[in-house]
């Protein structure tokens, strides 16, 4: 068996439960006067962990003795929390795991029917939203037929008096405690650590549909992704806790380390880039789309001159790409590293230390407490430099998947999750080639969407891109089309003039060879259909493929 593990040597990782890591022990770097959470439009709303602590407990107990969560023991009770950007969602999220239940958060941009699928697979025993969500939750209780008086909603109007008001009658559930308050259980335990789910988020995974990814304390306990050179960890708090990339980044690593998230409430690229030049953070993690704005938008000036850090994960990111958005970060010396990762592996996997200057459009190398595989179909090992699976294995990997027993044997099969992404592996580092069912088969020929993708928008006058494979019927092949999104003028295309699909075509064929070219046509659309991370619907694509007229070759 090859296996890959880091350069660096592995982590003796506390055996303490989350929130006793981050509150009561030595590995948190968090003051008591820091304020750990800020509301950004607003930066008098903040909570410091002292302040953060009381209130968890606060919070847990009326959880416990209002409504039951964890009264029959740890990691039972799921509670579904839609939820815009605000202070009190981590100490929501906190909350939920002090009382013994467990976190599921579910997307903002959920219709009622996809809400009502993750609170009946979730068996839900709570719903908590902030008011713009209040509607949507209300009816999917109303179809999972859970009581409207379990329906909580976050109010973080008035600053630093924070309130959980019960639809029903508007009263703050948060009064029923009279400030008495519920500890957490102090885990040491190895097994009960493992064993214990904390977190419910829900993946795709390689096939299907969305399957709940069961996150115990002891994942999230090992998701420390920072150590080496110290710095003061602020942050822009711009995706969602419905994400594993949200909870890590936001909750866990920034009050780890001792820093700061300044919680935007709904994502907007103007107040994302403005706040960032306000607080002069030091650290952003965000998607591919988001970058690649930044990179091509002229709004964009001095607003990332302080960053120190800069991070891109959830989906891949071309190193042209890459290059452009680093000219606007740290006055041009702050350049972006990848990270590699998975919900069911509790978020990042490999990624490229900050202090390295990569290039190349590497993921980089394992991370500590990690150990990689690479396969083919046979789940051979693959040579060096030959594309594979990507098999992962250590303490960051997931339970399973939440009443799939099918799936969990399918995808966490030898002790390790089966990832469904293909990489290549060269000289310590990785690079993720695509996943498995997205490659492009021309005559026999794989073709990688994200690279074509990644040529694509390093074109100055497209913003975005995707590709997918259409049949080619006369030729019984496959032939790769694109979606392109063009530059407009108010998006800084001085000329005003757009590029023809065949000034696309010949760009593609210029800089790749013969077997990606865009034989199945390029299509100019208003926008690429993505999931809240970033990571492109290709599902979306192909059906609207079927709907286009057939390749023409």
């Amino acid at each position: 068996m090859r296996i890959y593990r880091s350069q660096d040597k592995d982590i003796d990782l506390p055996h303490l439960d989350v929130l006793t890591f981050l509150f009561d022990s030595s590995w948190g770097r968090a003051k008591e006067d820091t304020k750990i959470h800020v509301e950004a439009a607003n930066p008098a709303n903040y909570i410091t962990k002292a302040e953060a602590r009381d209130l968890v407990k606060r919070t847990a107990y009326v959880l416990r003795h209002r409504f039951g969560i964890g009264a029959l023991g740890d990691g039972k009770d799921a509670v579904v929390s839609t939820s815009a950007g605000t202070p009190f969602l981590p100490i929501m999220f906190y909350s939920i795991i002090a009382a013994g239940g467990i976190y599921s958060g579910a997307s903002t941009a959920f219709t009622t029917g996809e809400l009502v699928r993750q609170v009946k697979d979730a068996d839900a025993k709570l719903l908590v939203c902030t008011e713009e969500h209040q509607r949507n939750t209300v009816e999917a209780a109303r179809q999972c037929g859970i009581p409207l008086d379990r329906v909580l909603v976050i109010d973080s109007s008035i600053p630093k008096n924070w309130k959980l008001r019960c639809v029903v009658d508007g009263s703050d559930v948060l009064e029923y405690g009279r400030g008495r308050m519920l500890d957490w259980r102090r885990v040491t335990d190895l097994k009960e650590l493992q064993t214990t789910t904390a977190c419910l988020l829900y993946s795709s995974g390689t096939t299907g549909l969305p399957k709940g990814v069961r996150i115990s304390n002891w994942n999230l306990t090992a998701k420390r992704e920072a150590e080496g050179r110290p710095f003061v960890f602020s942050t822009i708090a711009n995706l969602p806790m419905a994400h594993i990339a949200g909870v890590c980044w936001y909750a866990l690593n920034p009050f780890y380390l001792g820093g700061t998230s300044y919680w935007m409430r709904k994502y907007d690229f103007d107040a994302f880039i403005e706040y960032s030049r306000r607080y002069r953070t030091t650290v952003q993690m965000s998607v591919p789309p988001i970058w690649l704005r930044v990179a091509k938008s002229p709004k964009v000036t001095d607003h990332f001159d302080s960053l120190e850090v800069a991070c891109a994960g959830a989906a891949p990111m071309g190193k042209e790409l890459a290059e452009e958005v680093s000219r606007k970060l740290g006055k041009g010396n702050t350049y972006i590293v990848q990270f590699w990762g998975a919900t069911e592996a509790t978020g990042s996997i490999t990624g490229v230390d900050w202090t390295v200057v990569d290039k190349t459009g590497s993921v980089g190398g394992p991370f500590p407490n990690v150990t990689l595989r690479l396969v083919d179909d046979d789940n051979r090992d693959v040579e060096p430099g030959q594309p594979g699976e990507l098999l992962v294995a250590g303490p960051i990997v997931a339970q399973g998947y939440h009443n799939r027993p099918e799936a969990t044997r399918e995808t966490f099969a030898d002790g390790f999750y089966r990832s469904g992404d293909i990489g290549v592996y060269k000289d310590g580092m990785f690079w993720i080639v695509d996943r498995k069912k997205e490659f492009i088969k021309y005559k026999g020929l794989q073709v990688a969407p994200a690279e074509v993708e990644a040529l694509l928008i390093s074109h100055p006058k497209i913003t975005d891109a995707a590709v997918i494979g259409i049949q080619d019927d006369e030729q019984a092949t496959e032939v790769p089309r694109a979606y392109v999104v063009c530059q407009t003028q108010a998006d800084g295309n001085t000329d005003g003039k757009l590029p023809t699909a065949q000034e696309v075509k010949d760009f593609v064929k210029a800089n790749l060879s013969s077997h990606k070219q865009l034989r199945g046509g390029v299509i100019f659309v208003d926008e690429i259909p993505k999931s809240p991370s970033g990571k492109i619907l290709r599902k979306e694509l192909r059906a609207r493929a079927k709907k286009e007229p057939r390749a023409r070759l």
